[in-house]
């Protein structure tokens, strides 16, 4: 009963600060561009969602913010064979959650947080057994979109160590028509993209939990117990650093496969803990809490990320710089009274006519830093832009 109480305790405090995050974010080129062109699971999705509650930011997230909820009991679900102790499951969950990659992933208006939730649904049908429902799930998700190519890739190696027939012959039919659909590149010259690849993969961990990271992935090599949640985060790992040789990576296609592994984590530091006499656990102690610190602190920053301007030498070099402006500037026009604008940034355009800004003759809008329209976070000036009467 506790255990639980925590669990829903976690929950509720992660959903009110997605929520109120997702109320200092504008929409994005990338989103918009879904919302207003697309035609696939997320268009559909985030359509019917501002349909019912408004073109707005909490509609256009909130879809997101709920699967990421519904993938967090996946979670902790997952984590009962995996982890004994009632404890160890809540601090899997706390450290899922708290993830910076995690943060984006739940709040970002892209296919990710279904990649996620489809991977940890098919754990779980895995662990208990049910067949049919898991090959049901892979055949659907072949039409939610390419993210879930990797796991039909990562499931044949799976079941190839495993001997199993079935899924081995499935994976390796879904991915060939995953790839026909989709593509799957895998071309490219020899190029310096590992280090930057292994950059965000610290960013989306944490620096010193993603290291504990990998140490967990080569512990349960060398170690054994190599369960299906290990075999989907050490191969989608993996992959993406061998393609970063030859490419640059969407590391985001691969960190919905890595963030999962947070039971294994906790599994893996716990049982090197529990181990050793009292006298002898403060090394692990303080790590663990270097770990706890170092999470946390990145967790801030990524959300109170409109406060960080201040210490950038470009605010176009800000992480979350694609996602500002555009709805405190068309909050600013409209106070104005203007509802159509021309201007000659496209993306901005098409971000802007989300708000409900629409192209128009009578006025052109310029990046100016002479300009009188100001958007300042903080007491840092972002942009600034004028407007002409033509």
């Amino acid at each position: 009963m506790k255990e639980r109480l925590l669990l829903f305790f976690i929950i509720a405090v992660d959903f009110g600060l997605l929520f109120f995050v997702s109320s200092t974010l504008s929409i994005s080129y990338y989103e918009a561009d879904i919302f207003f062109n697309k035609q696939n699971a997320v268009h559909y999705l985030i359509k019917l969602s501002c349909a019912l509650f408004g073109q707005n930011d909490y509609a256009l997230r909130a879809p997101f913010i709920i699967i990421h909820i519904l993938s967090t009991l996946l979670l902790y679900l997952i984590s009962k064979p995996l982890l004994k102790r009632e404890t160890d499951r809540i601090i899997a969950v706390l450290i899922y959650v708290m993830l910076p990659g995690t943060l984006v992933v739940s709040l970002a208006a892209n296919g990710a947080a279904f990649v996620v939730f489809g991977v940890l649904l098919f754990v779980y049908l895995y662990q208990n057994g049910k067949s049919l429902l898991m090959y049901a799930l892979l055949v659907l998700s072949l039409f939610l979109g390419k993210g879930f190519m990797i796991l039909y890739l990562l499931l044949f190696f799976h079941a190839v160590a495993k001997r199993s027939t079935v899924i081995m012959i499935l994976s390796l039919a879904l991915f060939a028509a995953g790839a026909y659909m989709y593509g799957f590149d895998i071309g490219g010259k020899p190029r310096g993209y590992f280090l930057d690849t292994f950059g965000v993969y610290a960013a989306i961990f944490s620096p010193f939990l993603f290291l504990y990271f990998i140490y967990t992935l080569y512990r349960i090599l060398v170690k054994g117990g190599k369960t299906l949640l290990w075999w989907l985060s050490c191969g989608a790992f993996i992959i993406s650093l061998l393609l970063s040789f030859r490419q640059r990576i969407a590391v985001e296609e691969f960190a919905s496969y890595t963030i999962i592994a947070a039971p294994l984590i906790v599994g893996t530091f716990m049982n090197s803990y529990k181990v050793r006499l009292p006298q002898f656990r403060k090394l692990h102690r303080f790590f663990g809490l270097l770990v706890v610190f170092s999470l946390v602190i990145n967790s801030v920053l990524v959300l109170g990320n409109q406060y960080l301007y201040g210490f950038t030498k470009r605010n176009e070099s800000h992480f979350a710089y694609k996602y500002h402006i555009a709805k405190e500037l068309s909050l600013k026009l409209k106070a104005r009274g203007i509802t159509e604008v021309h201007t000659d940034d496209k993306k901005l355009a098409l971000r802007l006519k989300f708000y409900g800004i629409e192209d128009g003759k009578e006025f052109t809008l310029e990046r100016s830093i002479m300009g009188d329209i100001e958007i300042i976070y903080g007491t840092t000036i972002i942009e600034k832009y004028a407007l002409i009467n033509k």
